[in-house]
């Protein structure tokens, strides 16, 4: 058994460093790309069963009103947090290197199974960090999260700059045709889905004006980018602006689908009928009603307590006079 586990565990190693050896050669793109699919697939793993283990932890805060929503957010942050040291290590490590004959570029491209395991070592020592720390990790990364997006944005747009530069290169018409087809598709696949959205997020009966700006302005903004494209001072092109039209309705979707369950504009996971009775405005009523008794008993207690005290008051003149 042990000669068996020997050698699968030799085998990987050698299929491990291939591998990198491969990817080293080729381009960095996909060891980072292959990392931050990893990190994904580990949060997601992590979310639906890691709140049990955390609960073990003794210096996470394991109080009795956190709930499993608290755990699952916490396994995903200290991931996150892994990633975002990681990678702005390696970025400063980068800061001025302009070339390939630079020697830190060696450490771009190469490296690959130390880089791995650095990694992996950074997302497990995360969870031996205080929960305090965690709490101010979570506040800022949500303005990184915002970076990000307009990251993501920018990099879209340069490769789909490239992808139009590489067909209109050919000059030839069965490209350009390419481009005209894959462009009206993009802006027919951008609006239908945020027709569908408007379904999904703006039932009848109740009241998501945000929701429908939200939508409004991604339409608006769709047909924007399309018409700056075409203006002949720009001389842009159709397929950068449809490609970041479909991007902006999938940001939208990934928006308003966090939107609580159980509120009624979120009718993604929930149909009407189960909306109605579980109804944010609902709860809110419920709670608005609860207040109100629990303030009308509280008057006629300290009413009752005034009464009582002013009849000790006059039972005490009374047998003093």
């Amino acid at each position: 058994m042990s000669c068996c586990l020997s050698c699968c565990a030799s085998l990987t190693c050698g299929l491990c460093s291939s591998v990198a050896s491969g990817i080293s050669q080729k381009s960095a793109r996909i060891g980072y790309c292959f990392l931050f699919g990893a990190s994904l697939i580990v949060s997601w793993i992590l979310r639906e069963v890691g709140a049990p283990l955390l609960e073990k932890i003794p210096w996470i805060d394991s109080s009795e009103t956190h709930t499993k929503e608290w755990y699952q957010v916490q396994a995903v942050l200290r991931v996150s947090l892994g990633n975002f040291l990681f990678f702005i290590v390696l970025a400063l490590i980068m800061i001025g290197v302009k070339d390939q004959n630079d020697r830190r570029d060696s450490w771009h491209h190469g490296g690959w199974t130390i880089k791995t395991v650095i990694w992996l070592l950074l997302i497990v020592l995360t969870f031996f960090i205080p929960d305090s720390v965690m709490l101010a990790y979570g506040f800022i990364s949500k303005f990184g999260a915002g970076l990000f997006l307009l990251i993501q944005v920018l990099i879209l747009l340069d490769c789909t700059h490239n992808w139009n530069d590489s067909w209109v290169e050919k000059d030839e018409q069965k490209w350009y045709i390419a481009l005209l087809v894959v462009s009206i598709g993009c802006y027919i696949a951008a609006f239908t889905f945020s027709g569908v959205l408007f379904i999904w997020f703006n039932p009848g009966g109740y009241d998501c004006g945000l929701n429908v700006f939200f939508l409004s302005m991604s339409m608006i903004l769709a047909f924007v980018f399309g018409v700056v494209a075409l203006h002949p001072q720009v001389n842009g092109s159709l397929l950068p602006a449809s490609v970041i039209s479909l991007y902006c309705a999938y940001v939208c979707y990934t928006g308003l689908s966090s939107e609580p369950r159980g509120y009624e504009c979120n009718g993604l996971n929930k149909s009407r009928a189960d909306l109605q009775p579980h109804s944010y405005h609902h709860h809110l009523h419920l709670e608005q009603v609860r207040a109100n008794l629990f303030l009308k008993k509280w008057k006629k207690e300290r009413a009752k307590r005034r009464k009582r005290k002013r009849g000790q008051l006059a039972i005490r003149i009374h047998s003093s006079t």
